[in-house]
């Protein structure tokens, strides 16, 4: 008898399993479409539709009359060439950095790694701050050498090189840590040059993490807010902060559901070509343990480079950071905690609260966001362990999108359209939470999906041939193994959500600011002690950030993610 056939009317044991994993793929699938659904395509289609349904009908040609303005057509080139150029910069910077983290093992490389990630995870209205006081006017070096920049686009370009270094250290030094170095040292035994080795041998293996890499920089400086916002001044403004005054400034809102329009076509495009060379970089290369390639530097070249490494990370990264501590120290009667000690004090002008109860506000709403974002991040992470069809690569886009699309037309949809039983939110707290859930979720995916796809899929199987559910499946082999994974996912969740600015700037009331609206509203106010508490309360956030990364860098073991 043979063996393998089955009972009539039954089917075979493996396609069962099959369809018993597509129910419970699509099952996991489901919470975090509603999630996407309710929170950010109902509020997104509802401020575009706001600003072009008038009247009972819809106003196409309000597209064309938008993009004909010789103003918008100003903006959409500055932030097209603004995204490009600091691409190009950032890469230029950050390459040398990545292979430094790949190939090196120096002495304090833990730190430093969660060093050069504190920028990215701050929110952007710090970052502008940051160089606020360290090329704006009357900043460090304008007292230093009378240098301004505030008035070019040079400050907005190292800003965007300040905050996407990490992105390209980890995105191209995770993948490059795990290529065999025995590859290149055979191409140099067979009489190849250093630099030709590299070019025939390394840089087709990097290309694509380092499309990957440029893609995603390309994608965060094209829609730059807070940076653009307090550097560029009036003059420079991208689509993002153009958006942003259409609808609070001039509440022209047909004009900023144009320009959202316009953003969410080109982040589309962005992210298809991204999600594209993310499975070319997951299925093309054998890879190595990362802990067998790192060695000490050898040579006085090796440690020149490591030199000239840990220089520019001191100067483009940690400097502006130091500036910040120092301005925040620096009172009119001299060095000291007189700004920290403001912080406790109410003004019934600008809020209800003592700026320094924007503390608590905020780790309360980021420590929800990051429930939320675990939650459905955990979950979008396991449908996508096994890859199927465009069904699950449209769905890993979908988890993208909210970095991309316009978080201030994501804040304002949410008081438009929240604003109604069933879902009548605008005086719930649980909004800024939703809206900073959004961007943590993405976080959490690219961080335990790299995990979830190394458990051998064997076990799974197995376990569910043997009746396991696929909660139990999911709860007694991949849990134990994605642990770790899990608590840096929630950790970058929680940094993220902790300085999320665009959308929670329309959203968070004035008796429970959060950090990153205190600083900006503090920012917009003249006077040095106005000043000087956003620059207290901005190395506050840096400073929590920091400890946050450090105990992420302790904990995580898998460093070929993208964060």
């Amino acid at each position: 008898m043979d063996l393998a056939r089955t009972e009539v009317g039954k089917p075979p044991a493996n396609a069962a399993t099959g369809r018993r994993g597509s129910a419970a793929r699509l099952g996991l699938m489901a919470l975090p479409v509603a999630f996407f659904a309710v929170f950010f395509a109902y509020p997104v289609a509802a401020i575009v539709a706001r600003g072009l349904h008038v009247g009972g009908a819809w106003r196409f040609a309000r597209i064309a009359d938008v993009l004909g303005q010789s103003d918008v057509r100003h903006v959409l080139w500055f932030t097209t060439w603004q995204a490009f150029a600091s691409t190009a910069l950032t890469l230029m910077v950050a390459l040398p950095g990545a292979y430094v983290f790949a190939r090196f093992d120096f002495r304090g490389k833990q730190v430093l790694r969660a060093v050069v990630t504190v920028p990215f995870v701050l929110p952007t209205v710090v970052v502008g701050t940051a160089f606020l006081a360290l090329v704006g006017r009357g900043g460090l070096l304008d007292e230093l050498w009378g240098v301004r920049l505030d008035t070019t686009v040079w400050a907005i370009l190292l800003a965007h090189v300040f905050f996407n270094y990490a992105v390209v250290v980890r995105t191209v030094g995770g993948l490059w840590s795990q290529l065999d170095p025995r590859q290149e040292e055979a191409a140099r035994v067979l009489g190849a040059s250093r630099f030709a080795a590299w070019r025939k041998v390394t840089l087709p293996a990097l290309g694509p993490a380092l499309a990957a890499a440029t893609l995603m920089v390309f994608l965060f400086t094209f829609t730059s807010f807070g940076v653009v916002q307090i550097l560029g001044g009036p003059t420079f403004s991208t689509l993002e902060v153009q958006i942003y005054r259409q609808t609070s400034e001039i509440f022209d809102l047909s004009t900023a559901a144009v320009l959202t329009l316009v953003q969410f076509a080109a982040v589309g495009a962005i992210l298809a070509v991204h999600a594209r060379t993310v499975r070319r970089r997951e299925t093309a290369l054998r890879l190595v343990d990362a802990s067998l390639t790192a060695r000490r530097p050898r040579g006085a070249g090796q440690w020149a480079l490591l030199a000239g490494v840990l220089a520019s990370i001191a100067v483009l990264l940690v400097l502006p950071l130091a500036v910040l501590v120092q301005r925040s120290l620096d009172t009119p009667g001299g060095h000291g905690f007189a700004y920290y000690r403001a912080l406790t004090s109410e003004d019934g002008g600008m809020f209800l609260v003592p700026p320094i109860e924007a503390i608590g506000n905020s780790v309360r709403y980021a420590l929800a966001a990051t429930a939320v974002a675990v939650l459905i991040g955990g979950l979008a992470a396991a449908a996508l362990t096994r890859r199927a069809g465009r069904l699950v690569r449209g769905f890993d886009a979908l988890l993208m999108l909210p970095l991309g699309v316009s978080a201030v037309t994501v804040g304002f949809g949410f008081l438009i359209a929240l604003d109604e039983p069933p879902l009548d939110l605008r005086s719930s707290w649980i909004l800024v939470p939703l809206a900073q859930a959004l961007v943590g979720v993405p976080f959490v995916v690219r961080t335990m999906l790299p995990v979830l796809r190394a458990v051998d899929e064997r076990l799974r199987e197995a376990a569910a041939v043997l009746g396991a559910s696929p909660w139990r499946v999911w709860r007694e082999v991949d849990l134990p193994m994605v642990r770790r994974a899990l608590l840096v996912a929630a950790g970058f969740a929680f940094a993220v959500s902790l300085g999320e600015f665009g959308a929670t700037v329309f959203i968070a009331r004035p008796d429970n600011p959060t950090l990153p609206v205190t600083v900006a509203r503090l920012l917009g106010r003249p006077g040095d002690l106005n000043y000087g508490q956003a620059m207290a309360l901005s190395t506050i956030l840096m400073a929590v950030c920091a400890v946050a990364l450090l105990l992420l860098e302790r904990i995580r073991t898998d460093r070929s993610g993208e964060f």
